[in-house]
């Protein structure tokens, strides 16, 4: 079996962003008293929005399940306040549960979480243990940096985030650090504001005792670690002079990457420096960068292809495609054991790669 663990909903019907667009605008007016309101979507917009994107390109590059969120650059915690965040990440999960429940074999939830610059991340918990009890979900992702960019919130370290932390414990979850969109026009949100965050967590990390307080506590760093693995011999110098543990235990049980690096040498890069233990099979799709790469002739969010292409133990492989996304998201395993069993497969011709053609909404990752 082979398991994303790094999948949106990027092409959402747009009834969607209909809907937010409206809850921004409203904003403006200081009498607005905000509901929750409802978003009209039918099952068949929702198979509308998946069949020809997410669903065809599982099929053909070959995974079986995606771990899905709802579209990160959305989420905009800056926007409004707890109540505009609120609102609108109940929306976005109630979406994400849906796809689920119309394709329980190739989806499983984790949830957006409504945070909100300058309140404390407990605010979150009631939505997490909504979305983990109720709707079956596995995860959140966890914004580092509500602000959109300007970085006003405590480290990830800080107690300030302690209460979150022991409710994910509880419910035996974890994390995907992920910021959202940018604010600061000195920040691109995918190409320099997710890295920025990637790298930024795993330092936070570095310089603190978090795993000490919290040894079972779990997060995952995407897109293949930002600027870390390779910069891991500077990280493993400032550990050093720092007086900090070695990298390796640091990460063992408690920081894991994932495969959302769009070439090879990065790919290769990403094994040579973080052990098979850490690292799990994602690929964004369909996420930030969605063109054919001209070098190769192929997408460059296709990284099964590029994890195929590693001369790695079967053992490792494993690891990779499917068994630390089970260790990671131990809830996982009950709803896997859930799914019909896929039929045998068929000898032939290896699939053609697919041409984009486009959904009906094709926002950012």
């Amino acid at each position: 079996m082979i398991i994303d663990c790094h999948g949106h909903y990027t092409t959402a019907p747009k009834a969607l962003q209909i809907w937010r667009d409206a809850q921004i605008a409203a904003l403006a007016d200081p009498a607005h008293v905000a509901t929750k309101g409802i978003v009209g979507i039918s099952d068949d917009e929702i198979r509308e929005s998946l069949e020809h994107a997410q669903l065809k390109l599982q099929r053909e590059r070959g995974t079986d399940v995606t771990i899905f969120s709802p579209r990160a650059s959305a989420m905009a915690h800056h926007v409004g306040d707890a109540t505009t965040s609120l609102h609108w990440s109940q929306h976005c999960n109630d979406l994400i549960h849906r796809v689920c429940t119309l394709y329980p074999d190739n989806f499983v939830g984790v949830c957006q979480l409504p945070q909100t610059p300058g309140v404390p991340p407990a605010n979150c918990i009631g939505e997490l243990e909504r979305c983990v009890n109720e709707l079956g979900f596995i995860g959140c992702n966890l914004n580092p940096d509500p602000s959109g960019g300007h970085w006003t919130a405590p480290p990830l370290t800080d107690r300030y985030w302690y209460p979150l932390y022991e409710k994910m414990i509880g419910l035996d979850v974890p994390a995907m650090v992920h910021v959202s969109s940018s604010c600061n026009p000195n920040f691109h949100a995918t190409g320099a504001h997710y890295i920025n965050a990637d790298t930024t967590a795993f330092m936070q990390f570095l310089t603190a005792d978090l795993f000490k307080d919290f040894p079972s506590l779990r997060f995952i760093i995407p897109h293949g670690g930002g600027a870390v693995p390779y910069h891991w011999g500077r990280y493993r110098g400032l550990a050093q002079d720092m007086k900090r543990p070695p990298l390796g235990d640091l990460i063992r049980h408690s920081v894991f990457f994932d495969t959302c690096v769009y070439h090879l040498p990065g790919i290769e890069l990403l094994l040579k420096i973080v052990p098979a233990d850490n690292i799990l099979f994602g690929s964004e799709m369909v996420g930030a960068v969605r063109g054919i790469d001209p070098e190769t002739g192929h997408y460059f969010d296709d990284t099964k292809r590029y994890v195929d292409a590693l001369k790695l133990s079967d053992q490792d492989r494993r690891k990779i495609f499917e068994g630390n996304a089970r260790k990671v998201y131990p809830r996982i395993n009950k709803a896997l054991e859930a799914r019909t069993p896929a039929p045998a497969a068929t000898p032939g011709p290896p699939a053609r790669q697919p041409r984009w053609g486009g959904a009906p909404s094709r926002g950012r990752a």
